[in-house]
């Protein structure tokens, strides 16, 4: 990649005054001769200006992508009205766009800001991309920050409390009686899939119950893996009393095969989900949820991306404020009996 630094050596000027000319500063004073010399030197070379840096260094960038594994999700609606409400405080706009081509062209990204003049990156990588592949994805001049994905990798990341929340839901579980409580999580090759995997067996371990692995499955958040998970798990000798489900997404699907299967929900199984989004009061029976803090993370993504500096290490924070925030509905209630498979 060819650098201000290079055009700067060609031209035989300094890379600040480089810079301000092919910027069209209206301020630089210098003659047409070494203004021409700059843009000739620039043209030889192909160089191709970083929008990104420069709207960054001068606070005057105009777009931002928001990168994301599914743009219809409403989970990921509440995550992008945060993004977009302080983006539009400093005058910035928000491009949403699919995570999907990171799975087959690892220089999506670098073309996406480019040649979009896109000036910074928020992305969720998706389950499906492994997380050595980061740093190959990144490149180090286009600021970046990830979340929901990996932390502390080389590059800055934002996260919910992942344990927080699925705790919540099992706490709400055996507060309403429940003894034997299973889970239905994401990939295991997914960070958040971990994090919340993890999260449910110490809060399990915390209130002295069993955790057994029959009751457990990592299909993945999609409506059809939830599905999938259910599938699994009537497969073995006997169902929980409870379900924790990771995703709202997925919890769609549980209680769609469950109630294929003509089980009712909550008296033959309580469900409980992660994330709390508009039709999650709109199945039937209406969804018991955790609320996280989705519309904070996406504010605090661009705030992390704009402020952070070039030079500076990257940054790791988790989003803890506010609370995950327990919303009962009527797919919880106490146990009457356990299922056979």
């Amino acid at each position: 990649m060819v650098k201000i630094s290079d055009v700067s050596a060609r031209a035989g000027v300094s890379p600040g005054a480089v810079s301000r000319v092919l910027s069209g500063d209206p301020t630089l004073r210098v003659s047409e001769e070494t203004r021409e010399r700059v843009l000739s030197a620039a043209r030889d070379l192909s160089y191709v200006p970083n929008h990104a840096a420069r709207a960054l260094r001068t606070s005057r960038s105009s777009n931002l992508a928001l990168i994301v594994p599914d743009v219809t999700s409403a989970v990921f609606a509440e995550l992008a009205r945060g993004a977009e409400e302080q983006a539009g405080m400093r005058d910035l706009t928000i491009v949403l766009a699919r995570a999907e081509q990171l799975d087959t062209d690892s220089s999506w990204l670098r073309r996406v800001v480019g040649e979009g003049r896109i000036d910074g990156v928020i992305l969720q990588v998706p389950d499906s991309a492994p997380e050595s592949s980061i740093e190959a994805l990144v490149d180090r001049d286009v600021p970046v920050v990830l979340i929901n994905s990996m932390s502390g990798g080389p590059v800055s990341s934002l996260v919910l409390d992942d344990a927080a929340g699925i705790r919540v839901a099992v706490d709400h579980l055996h507060s309403l009686g429940h003894h034997s409580i299973g889970f239905v999580g994401g990939s295991s090759r997914s960070a958040t899939g971990r994090r919340r995997l993890r999260g449910f067996i110490d809060a399990i371990d915390a209130l002295g119950m069993e955790t057994r692995d029959e009751w457990m499955t990592d299909v993945g958040y999609s409506g059809a893996e939830g599905r999938q998970a259910v599938t699994e798990l009537l497969s073995r000798s006997t169902l929980p009393t409870g379900l924790v489900v990771a995703n709202l997404n997925a919890a769609l699907g549980v209680l769609a095969e469950i109630h294929a299967r003509d089980l009712r929900v909550p008296g033959d199984i309580s469900i409980v989900a992660l994330h709390d989004v508009w039709y999650a009061d709109a199945t039937w029976p209406p969804m018991t949820t955790v609320k996280m803090p989705l519309r904070e993370l996406g504010s605090e993504a661009v705030s992390l991306l704009l402020d952070q500096k070039a030079d500076s290490p990257p940054e790791h924070r988790v989003i803890r404020a506010p609370a995950p925030e327990l919303v009962v509905r009527s797919s919880t209630s106490v146990p009457t009996k356990r299922v056979t498979g």
